[in-house]
């Protein structure tokens, strides 16, 4: 058994201070510390006054240090899992997106070979962005390979896949949606031009989730409220990616309060390029430029992010009026919620693994813990 002293505990209910956390590969007792000194363990780590915080689970994320989830390599996963885990990041769902049939059927093969053999972040599955998507909203996505909704382009590999992004106006009869919901698959709208009804058809179907809300979708009219009216309107998970180009700063608060703190999900839909210089990189098969702050197809389009999540837990922080404590929660038990895993991960919580990131008040991540082991240090 380990114990964490001199920090700042963020726990579902608030932040403790003067407490020590106990942990060996889970979560065993948060006491205070005066209660510390009968208790024998095996290694003492001082947080000098750091946050302790749950570790950050990101459920949209293509890539970063170089390599994506669509080069199919274990080199490709377990760079994205250290590399991740450096900032903060103890579990994630490496994401597709459109590309050929066989290079995301290898992409998924990929991640079931691997999924226990990476050496930083935890996969907890795969995201699928795509390709039963809206050519007009495709973003990113390579239009070439844009199709229907079809059971056979995933059969044998729904095990893994833990998200689906879709559009519901090109699933007929809502079949599809229905289909991946009763195999406990959590359905998203998302690359969407569907109407206001026709996307609350798919909800009442099956989608709970919203992919990068505001981004790749039928924005708000008032009289067509489109996708996002839709969504707004019911009872969803909502993605953000909180690098305030995607979506402006000054709407962080409103964002929250329209969908509620629990149902907010911090996201970073990062690339290739996030944790990498500026210059040219590949996207799916197509050119992204990269600078300091965005990254853009030639033609000016968004192309993912660069963002690392910890940097959007800070740009809420900086940008609304939430506490902390709940801002955290946006990046670890919501998202841990959403994949039915609240009860493993997501919190510091007795029983919970041992997810634990140490961060300080400028939100540089110091040390990150997984299942009770260290696998970085700063």
């Amino acid at each position: 058994m380990r114990a964490i002293t001199n920090g700042k505990i963020i726990t579902e209910n608030g932040i403790l201070e003067d407490h020590i956390l106990l942990f060996s590969d889970r979560i065993e007792e948060i006491i205070p510390q005066n209660d510390f000194k009968n208790i024998t363990v095996d290694e003492i780590i001082n947080a000098n006054g750091d946050y302790i915080s749950p570790g950050l689970i990101d459920l949209h994320i293509h890539g970063v240090g170089g390599y994506d989830t669509m080069d199919g390599t274990f080199d490709a996963l377990n760079t994205i899992s250290k590399v991740v885990a450096q900032e903060g990041v103890t579990a994630f769902l490496p994401t597709t997106m459109t590309m050929e049939k066989k290079k995301i059927i290898h992409a998924m093969n990929n991640i079931r070979e691997n999924i226990n053999k990476v050496q930083g972040a935890k996969i907890l599955g795969c995201h699928m962005e795509g390709p039963f998507i809206s050519k007009k909203y495709k973003g990113a996505q390579c239009e070439e390979y844009i199709m229907k909704p079809d059971d056979f382009l995933i059969e044998g590999i729904t095990d893994i896949i833990k998200i689906i992004t879709l559009a519901p106006e090109e699933d007929e009869g809502n079949k599809f949606i229905k289909e991946m919901n009763k195999r406990g698959i959590v359905l998203s709208v998302g690359h969407s031009n569907a109407t206001f009804d026709e996307t609350i058809q798919g909800i009442e179907a099956g989608i709970s989730y919203a992919t990068h809300t505001f981004n790749g979708m039928r924005g708000l009219h008032h009289r067509e409220p489109g996708v996002v009216g839709a969504i707004f309107s019911k009872d969803i998970y909502c993605e953000l990616i909180a690098d305030k180009i995607h979506v402006h700063k000054g709407f962080f608060d409103a964002f929250i309060k329209i969908n509620g703190k629990n149902k907010v999900i911090l996201v970073t839909d990062s690339m290739r390029a996030g944790c990498m210089n500026c210059g040219e990189y590949e996207l799916g098969g197509q050119r992204v430029l990269v600078d300091e702050s965005s990254a853009r197809l030639v033609d000016g389009t968004l192309a993912g992010s660069i963002l690392k999540l910890k940097d959007g837990v800070k740009n809420i922080k900086d940008n609304t009026s939430y506490e902390l404590k709940d801002i955290i929660k946006m990046a670890s038990l919501n998202c841990a919620h959403v994949l039915g895993l609240e009860n493993e991960i997501g919190s510091i919580k007795k029983g919970k693994h041992a997810d634990i990131i140490l961060f300080n008040d400028e939100f540089k991540v110091n040390h990150t813990i997984i299942n009770g082991k260290s696998v970085y240090k700063r």
